[in-house]
């Protein structure tokens, strides 16, 4: 009986040992696999507020642009509700690295530092990175910002957006049951660890080589480390995770396996299986979801069980992989709409260039035309070409200038408008273009602020989407057409892109017709595209709406579902000046004696040519010249010039830096610029004051008058200064 109690007393301690020594290999195993876990659910927190930080970043760097990198945009920013928790720190600085504003929610950060940590960023070309002020720890986000193509010539500076890491390590006590500490060089600058313990850490970690188990008060600890960045002081973060707590329940039981013998020893073998099965189940079904995730899968299911840390973490986990996603959905809509608008972009260049191009042609054209129309008899044979020849002249003339209108490149002539005085004057017309089937409506927005368009285009934009709402109403329906006072903020603008916040005069239309689908509503802009049976439409109708508007300052959006109809709304900014009032001075009367010398610039031959004739036609003298630098030659051996008229674009020297050089030595001479179409993006100031505007293709009539006009110092009724836009 002694030998077997000995013996079973000995398989007993045996069978203990061997159990504890398994139990505390396996726990040691689920130690180092729940450091990995805790350390790779901070990688993917990381990950989200580096995307969250990226995002902020470039709506910073956007504003700043369009505020002309204004530093005070910074400080605006800051105290903005768009500033949020997630972000701390906003730095700007200008293209050569030198940091102009700084902006802190938290501790002080010193310019000195920060300055330093830029300049280490910019050498390194880091676009992300880990700053410390000496007082807290922050992730960083880098954005450049441009004055154009993103190009080095082109870089206005840099926008820096920042994170701040509490000391405490509040944020990651929340979502892991481990210690994390950050460190900084050979410093500690954020840790969950209690204050004793955290001066014993830093002591070990000062005085030797790295170690993977520490004991901090009496208690033991595995560490695992990671490098967030390199160089003379790199930024590291350090999980321990406790022994003790993992095997104290191992001692209590072996307390109960010595008194029970083999049965405790099996039981508490079940036990250690349930508990370690219970604790690593769900962290490998985090594990395969952090895994999945990092291929691009959100649909990955997580089931967080319970109120324990596991539990915790898969619920932070599956919010955080929620705002990714959203985040990721929101990018692409993003770059849609910058596809969209480089298209349109791509379009309306070469739409503008095309039109120039052929308005020189119409030039030649129409003016011979119209010599030949005043050389031929009533009664000749050919009149009645020349005619035809004039009439398809006009047609062309009107179908560049749609195309100019498009591509945002013809001339304006903007004045402060009353929509509701523009509209009801114009409500005679649309009712006779409306058919007798179809309902018209004009609703008048009370109290109407004011804008700022040229009234003809406007005229334009009205007529062309009231026609466009008629066809589309075949059978008959309702058409209205209203005006209103529209103050539109960040909600409101987010669901009409392109459009910002502010204030502005909304002109709607309104058909009950068929309506389209979102195939058709991308591609209705586009020039010459039309859902119009042959012939019945050039495609230039909403194109010419959309350079319009465009140019206008303004912004159009349109809704419409198949069979539900169709509203298109124009926004324009309300300006807070009177309306303009009609010139009541008349024109130049034809019949007047012309004389003086005229210097014409064209570098087209024949269109130079053509304007001669014109020009001696009416009596003055004509010298010409081909491009700018021939032009002041000619003038240094001619006599008193009155007028210059030029082209705008010419090879060697462009007419407005002509007309400055001519105008320095000849202080009474009158220019007269004359284009196809107006470069874009150019701004006034390049254009000599008090100087004027013919647009090609132009007649005889137009150019003689146009240079009487500037010889009289007198603006025709109804085209007062043009504003070259």
């Amino acid at each position: 009986m002694l030998s077997l109690a000995v013996v079973t007393t000995g398989l007993t301690w045996a069978t203990l040992l061997i159990v504890r020594r398994t139990a505390e290999g396996r726990v040691q195993g689920e130690i180092r696999e729940e450091s990995q876990n805790a350390m790779m659910t901070f990688q993917v927190l990381q990950h989200g507020h580096g995307v969250a930080l990226l995002r902020k970043a470039d709506l910073l760097a956007s504003l700043v642009t369009m505020r002309n990198g204004d530093p005070a945009a910074i400080e605006d920013v800051g105290k903005d509700p768009w500033h949020s928790d997630e972000c701390d720190l906003l730095v700007l600085a200008d293209a050569g690295g030198r940091i102009v504003a700084l902006h802190t929610t938290m501790d002080e950060f010193p310019l000195a530092t920060a300055q330093e940590a830029l300049s280490h960023a910019l050498k390194e070309r880091n676009s992300t990175g880990w700053w410390y002020s000496g007082t807290r720890l922050y992730q960083v986000v880098l954005k450049p910002f441009y004055g154009g193509t993103p190009a080095k010539s082109n870089l206005l500076g840099t926008v820096i957006v920042g994170r701040g890491i509490d000391p405490e390590a509040t944020e990651l006590r929340r979502v892991s049951s481990s210690h994390v500490a950050f460190r900084f060089g050979n410093d500690i600058v954020a840790t969950t660890l209690p204050l004793f313990k955290e001066q014993q850490f830093a002591a070990q970690l000062g005085a030797g080589p790295w170690k993977e188990q520490v004991t901090l008060d009496g208690e033991r600890f595995f560490a695992s480390a990671v490098a967030l960045t390199t160089g003379a002081k790199p930024v590291s973060i350090i999980v321990l995770k406790s022994y003790n707590d993992a095997l104290a329940y191992l001692e209590k039981q072996n307390q109960l396996l010595g008194g029970l013998g083999i049965l405790a020893v099996l039981t508490g073998g079940v036990l250690v299986f349930v508990i370690s099965d219970r604790f690593t189940r769900p962290l490998a079904r985090l594990v395969a979801a952090v895994q999945a995730l990092e291929k691009g899968d959100f649909s990955y299911p997580v089931v967080a069980e319970g109120s324990d840390e596991v539990a915790q973490v898969t619920r932070a986990f599956d919010r955080m992989r929620k705002t990714l996603k959203s985040d990721e959905s929101h990018k692409h809509q993003l770059e849609e709409q910058l596809r969209q608008a480089q298209k349109m972009e791509a379009v309306g260049r070469l739409a503008g260039g095309v039109a120039h191009d052929f308005n020189n042609l119409l030039t030649i054209i129409k003016g011979h035309g119209d010599l030949m129309l005043e050389r031929l008899q009533a009664s000749d044979p050919l009149q009645r070409n020349a005619n035809q020849i004039e009439k398809a002249a006009n047609r062309a003339v009107s179908l560049t200038r749609q195309l100019l209108a498009f591509s945002r490149m013809q001339v304006l002539e903007p004045k402060v408008l009353d929509l509701n005085t523009l509209v009801a004057e114009m409500c005679s017309l649309l009712k006779r273009l409306v058919r007798e089937d179809i309902s018209f409506t004009f609703k008048a927005g009370e109290s109407l602020g004011r804008v700022k368009a040229d009234p003809g285009q406007i005229e334009q934009v009205i007529m062309n989407l009231t026609v466009n709402a008629c066809d589309a109403m075949p059978t008959g329906g309702k058409l209205i057409v209203e005006t209103r006072n529209v103050s539109v903020d960040e909600a409101m603008a987010k669901t009409r892109p392109p459009l910002l916040a502010g204030d502005y005069i909304r002109l709607s239309v309104e058909d009950t017709g068929h309506g389209m689908d979102a195939a058709t509503q991308e591609r209705i802009f586009e020039p010459f595209f039309t859902t119009k049976e042959l012939g019945k439409g050039t495609g230039l109708g909403l194109a010419t709406v959309y350079g319009v508007v465009k140019q206008s300052g303004g912004c159009i959006w349109v809704k419409s579902e198949p069979g539900e109809g169709t509203r298109f709304e124009v926004y324009l900014p309300v300006v807070e000046q009177a309306e303009d009032r009609p010139s009541q001075e008349s024109a130049p009367k034809n019949g007047t004696q012309h004389t003086g010398a005229v210097l014409i610039v064209e570098d087209e031959e024949a269109v130079r040519e053509l304007a001669a004739e014109f020009m001696k036609s009416a009596g003055y003298t004509v010298l010409t010249a081909s491009d700018g630098l021939e032009a002041l030659e000619v003038a240094k051996h001619a006599g008193p010039i009155r007028a210059l008229v030029t082209d705008i674009v010419m090879p060697n020297m462009r007419g407005p830096e002509l007309a400055k050089l001519l105008k320095a030595n000849r202080k009474n001479l009158k220019i007269i610029y004359m284009s196809g179409y107006l470069e874009f993006h150019k701004a006034d100031d390049e254009f000599l004051e008090g100087s004027y505007f013919l647009q090609k293709p132009f007649s005889r009539d137009s150019l003689v008058s146009k240079v009487d006009e500037a010889l009289h110092q007198k603006r025709v009724a109804g085209s007062t200064a043009r504003q070259l836009v």
